[in-house]
């Protein structure tokens, strides 16, 4: 049985800037199955249709795999060429372009007052309509606002930029930027002990241990339990 997925939405206006005369929706659906989406923004409608599920993993159980949908008639019109979707593993964003520049709010989303349940107020995007001056716009660098010229979705691995922001092993400096650890210092180190054994990760600048047990003793106790070693045995 098809199912209605929970619906956020928020919005902005503007007389002046189209940039900020927009509506935010977002499909909160994890696990959406790109291949599946079916996405469609008319000037006065939006339609929406997916599967969503996961596999089981070693973190978590499966997820059921189920079919959604939805359509909405807009308040207003809009204008889909200048609107824009992401896809991503916890749900599906657009940014619509609504295509009267207008100061006021829309009243509602939807062009019939009824209430849709499955519908609720992004209260994490919603700002008063007399406040909104002094927030600015938030449309994600990274959100395709080509209208309906491609569905947004999941990029593929080479264009994850080494998955979602580290690094490729090209860019890594050899490793000189993993946990700021220096590796042509410790190679150095190495050197120094003759080729044998590893550096000493517990010495202090000084090349000794005693510096960090200077250190130890002006954290505070708030740092958390102390190791077992040195609680007190009980009685």
């Amino acid at each position: 049985m098809v199912q209605h997925p929970e619906v956020l939405w928020a919005q902005r206006s503007s007389g002046s800037d189209e940039e900020k005369n927009i509506v935010y929706i977002t499909v909160n659906l994890p696990d959406i199955k790109e291949s599946s989406l079916e996405y469609n923004l008319t000037p006065e409608s939006i339609s929406f249709k997916a599967k969503a599920g996961s596999y089981a993993t070693i973190f978590a159980d499966p997820i059921e795999e189920k079919e959604y949908a939805f359509v909405l008639d807009l308040f207003a019109e809009v204008v889909p060429e200048k609107s824009g979707q992401k896809l991503n593993s916890r749900s599906f964003n657009l940014v619509i372009r609504k295509k009267e520049q207008k100061a006021e709010y829309w009243p509602r989303l939807t062009k019939e007052k009824v209430k849709n349940a499955f519908l609720k107020t992004d209260f994490s995007k919603w700002v008063d309509e007399d406040e909104q001056d002094e927030v600015p716009a938030d449309i994600p660098d990274d959100m395709d606002m080509g209208g309906m010229g491609g569905m947004g979705g999941m990029p593929g691995m080479g264009g994850m930029g080494g998955m979602g922001g580290m690094p490729g092993m090209g860019d890594m400096g050899g490793m000189g930027g993993a946990g700021g650890m220096d590796f042509e210092k410790m190679m150095a180190q190495m050197g120094g002990m003759g080729g044998g054994g590893m550096p000493n990760f517990d010495a202090g600048p000084s090349g000794s241990a005693a510096a960090d047990d200077d250190d130890d003793d002006d954290e505070s106790d708030d740092d958390g339990p102390p190791p077992l070693e040195n609680a007190e045995p009980t009685k």
